[in-house]
């Protein structure tokens, strides 16, 4: 045993000396990281790359049509829909930050992202998550001025206020993320830079630390909870006042009305919560019950599907968005003749 120790110390020294030690704090900065895809399907990386490359398209053809839909036509420049378009921004960008260098990861191995690029691309996925759940909130805070105060609805959702509560999105959503950066930054990186994800994200790259990063595990729960967390609780407060109101009214066309228009932004809410959260919750809780590619395929699912999903839903439940799209594909064609 002496022996084995003996050689093992003369091997390292010789490491070490070499410069062939295990990547530290500046190795790591320079080197970059390592983005290994999925898991265990490495051999499927082509296949997969298909379902979520027509994915991202789809998302990028449909909230495209959706923005320019409702810039062009003066009669949807109302609340609602101008939150909608709010929506269909942060979920395009919030697509373009994972989805390229995924694509990128499944069919050319190009698994390799700079320190940096990683906290920025960090930054931007939580940073934009943020933002679409706030913009849930105001949607939901819309349905509820429109329905519970119809009379008020115009004195209260003025053009200022919205521009107040888009302010409000970006503010709070720079706020909560921003000094996730210097806590990543402050952390003494001496392991292996390789992270078992299709993206950077805040774990993710804390992991990578030898130092203690109980900071940031702290910061990141109280992050998601005072403003995830606290937007599912005050969404859910809203419809309960929301449905209250729906049934209390005295036509039943007023309230099949309402509850259209209600069910299209409660359809959205689920396709954007539960797949976050359930991914979320299975990475913490699932340990070994649930396989790590389960848990990079939901992370996945959860920043494609929704935006691509969202303009579907709108489009067909909502008729003003349907027929915004005709006049303007009808204009298109009467100027290229």
């Amino acid at each position: 045993v002496a022996q084995v120790r003996r050689a093992l110390q003369k091997i390292m020294a010789f490491l070490s000396a070499n410069g062939i030690a295990a990547v530290n704090n500046s190795d790591t900065r320079v080197t970059g990281c390592l983005l290994t895809g999925i898991p265990g399907l490495e051999h499927l990386h082509i296949w997969l790359s298909i379902p979520f490359c027509t994915m991202y398209i789809a998302s990028l053809a449909g909230n495209g049509i959706l923005i320019c839909v409702i810039l062009s036509q003066p009669r949807l420049h109302e609340p609602m829909y101008i939150f909608l378009s709010m929506l269909a921004s942060a979920d395009v960008l919030l697509s373009t930050s994972t989805m390229p260098k995924a694509l990128a990861n499944f069919w050319l191995g190009s698994s390799h992202i700079s320190f940096d690029g990683c906290l920025t691309q960090m930054f931007f996925i939580h940073f934009l998550f943020v933002a679409d759940s706030a913009v849930l909130l105001a949607m939901a805070f819309d349905r509820y001025v429109a329905i519970c105060s119809p009379l008020r609805y115009a004195m209260i959702l003025t053009s200022k206020v919205i521009g107040k509560i888009a302010t409000a999105t970006l503010t709070r959503s720079f706020i909560i993320m921003f000094p996730s950066i210097f806590l990543l930054k402050r952390l003494h990186y001496c392991r292996i830079n390789i992270i078992a994800h299709t993206f950077c994200e805040h774990m993710g790259i804390a992991r990578l630390s030898c130092s203690d990063i109980s900071i940031n595990v702290w910061y990141g729960l109280a992050a998601a909870l005072l403003s995830t967390g606290l937007d599912i609780i005050l969404i859910a407060v809203s419809y309960i006042h929301i449905l209250q109101a729906v049934f209390r009214l005295p036509s039943r066309e007023a309230r099949s009305k309402a509850l259209s228009t209600c069910g299209s932004h409660v359809c959205v809410i689920l396709l954007f919560y539960i797949p976050a959260l359930f991914s979320v919750f299975a990475y913490r809780f699932g340990g070994r019950c649930i396989p790590r590619y389960v848990h990079i395929l939901l992370a996945n699912l959860y920043v494609v599907v929704p935006p691509m999903l969202n303009p579907i839903i709108y489009g067909v439940r909502t008729k003003q968005i349907l027929e915004g799209a005709k006049q303007m594909f009808s204009n298109m064609a009467k100027e290229s003749k």
